[in-house]
């Protein structure tokens, strides 16, 4: 899991990117469903193997549970079920990745779990290789993608975190879950 791996190293090599300084980024990339995905390497606290984890209930669907990390209490999100597919079946690989999100008072900021298929590699991305979101035709709202590399001839879909894992969105989300478990006693 501790695998750094330059994306493209031709561009690297490209004699204008030495001249005007090409910027890397490095992502983290990971599989789900099948698909790989990236988030920033800048926000990402730690990866955990998948275990001990509590249900809470009325929660949102997408969120699996909490964790104690080291004394803190973490949510656990499931990011297939949070993109509108089957939750992700927990095999020996699976991960939790410790993500620092904003929250909704600025400068804030909470830990929050998300459950992955599997970890790949770390990846240094060129800025220039990355491509903005297509406004359709993809499986996941185009909001939740900051860009789409490609990489050793895959696509690679950068996701945009403070998007994907939004407190105040995923709040709304328990007090509507909330709210129509009520309305059904």
């Amino acid at each position: 899991m501790n695998a750094l791996v330059k994306a493209d190293k031709q561009a690297s090599r490209h004699p204008l990117a030495v001249q005007t300084g090409v910027e890397e980024k490095q992502y983290l990339t990971f599989m789900l469903g099948g698909e790989m995905f990236s988030i920033s390497i800048l926000c990402i606290k730690e990866i955990i193997w998948y275990a001990n984890l509590t249900e809470v209930p009325m929660m949102p669907a997408c969120i699996r549970g909490v964790i104690n990390l080291r004394g803190a209490v973490v949510p656990v999100m499931d990011l297939s079920n949070r993109f509108g597919k089957p939750s992700t079946p927990v095999v020996k690989s699976t991960c939790i990745v410790i993500i620092e999100v904003e929250t909704q008072n600025e400068g804030e900021h909470q830990n929050m779990g998300v459950v992955v298929d599997s970890v790949q590699a770390v990846l240094e991305i060129p800025t220039s290789e990355i491509e903005p979101a297509p406004s359709f035709g993809t499986k996941i709202r185009s909001d939740f993608i900051e860009g789409i590399a490609k990489v050793n001839g895959k696509f690679v879909i950068l996701l945009n975190v403070n998007r994907v894992l939004s407190t105040e969105e995923i709040s709304q989300m328990g007090q509507a879950a909330s709210s129509s478990e009520l309305s059904a006693v």
